[in-house]
């Protein structure tokens, strides 16, 4: 006996294609809701549920103070940036005024004739002086005359 095999087609309709994979995931989905909801883990392990929002509770705590700590990061760098600009202006200028300072003295030093009779300062030939004891000066000496003297000439400058 042959026996003969004959495959057909059966004909279902899109809708019910559409039905049964709709139904398929929505047990799917179901399962996977079911397996991780909150409630039911809070319901069956209540220490688990408590350790799980402890560590919730930790890691947005974590992410706010590295968001924080980047924006102060930020703002101090931005104001050590200001800082250190303030301070090179500074040096700038005050180097720029150092070398005005020695173009005017170099200036005045080429301009000015030191006289024979002056020498350059040491230890050993300053002049001290004791104060009189008159404040008004009525007492005239040798050395008050000399330092009457001295102060009506012209200051030269430079050192």
């Amino acid at each position: 006996m042959a026996y003969s095999v004959v495959a057909a087609l059966q004909q279902r309709s899109v809708t019910a294609n559409r039905d049964v994979s709709r139904a398929r995931s929505v047990r799917t989905l179901e399962l996977i809701q079911g397996s991780l909801s909150s409630r039911k883990v809070a319901r069956q392990s209540p220490v688990l549920a408590g350790l799980h929002r402890a560590a919730d509770g930790a890691l947005i705590g974590v992410l706010v103070a590295a968001a924080l700590m980047s924006a102060l990061t930020l703002h101090w760098q931005h104001r050590w940036t200001i800082a250190f600009n303030r301070l090179e202006t500074t040096r700038s200028l005050a180097h720029r005024l150092t070398e005005s300072t020695a173009m005017i003295e170099r200036h005045l030093l080429a301009e000015t004739r030191l006289p024979q009779s002056m020498v350059p300062t040491k230890v050993a030939n300053l002049l001290y002086l004791e104060r009189s004891a008159d404040p008004a000066g009525g007492v005239v000496s040798g050395e008050s005359q000399l330092l009457s003297q001295l102060m009506g000439q012209p200051i030269n400058h430079g050192y």
